[in-house]
């Protein structure tokens, strides 16, 4: 996806047989992707209003799409995700960050030792968490808190791991 670009939103199976559509909202307040202007697909070629919304639960809403008015045309739209020029969007707020400018970080440890680079940034349920590629190994996933990423530095392009004890321990063990 271009830079300018973040993804907010991907549409799931269509709800009924009237057009409705899932949506799983990827925006901190999830029924505020139903008011946002200039939704596209990833490329930016299809363009997408959402007419009405409905939360289900947590993240997933029923919404209805302008020019989506039957099960066929919802079927179209399944697992299609859905961007906003990240000029639309306001500027992160102060220990805020939008996942696409933590994606691409070098990750290093306090002493300035590089450990890999942050590849994603996930989230299960209990919070987000950073998957950091290491140059050789397997993925590392730590916790994205103050206490395990003491500093976040966008502009100078990296991330401070404070690695916890399990993570210590498991490299210990390895070495």
């Amino acid at each position: 996806m271009p830079q300018d670009r973040l993804l907010v939103g991907v549409f799931g199976a269509p709800h009924g047989v009237r057009g409705e559509v899932r949506l799983k909202s990827y925006t901190a307040d999830p029924m505020s992707i139903a008011s946002y202007k200039g939704l596209t697909d990833e490329s930016g070629q299809r363009s997408f209003k959402i007419t009405s919304a409905r939360p289900v639960k947590d993240d997933l809403l029923v919404v209805r799409v302008e020019g989506v008015g039957d099960r066929t045309a919802a079927e179209k739209l399944t697992n299609v995700a859905i961007a906003i020029s990240r000029a639309s969007l306001p500027p992160a707020d102060e220990e805020e960050f939008y996942h696409a400018d933590l994606i691409g970080l070098r990750a290093e440890t306090q002493d300035g030792e590089r450990i890999g680079l942050v590849a994603n940034v996930l989230n299960y349920g209990a919070g987000d968490i950073l998957e950091v590629r290491p140059d050789m190994g397997e993925a590392l996933l730590l916790p994205f808190t103050r206490a395990v990423v003491p500093v976040v530095d966008v502009k100078g392009g990296r991330v401070v791991i404070a690695p916890p004890v399990e993570v210590l321990a498991r490299e210990d063990d390895e070495s």
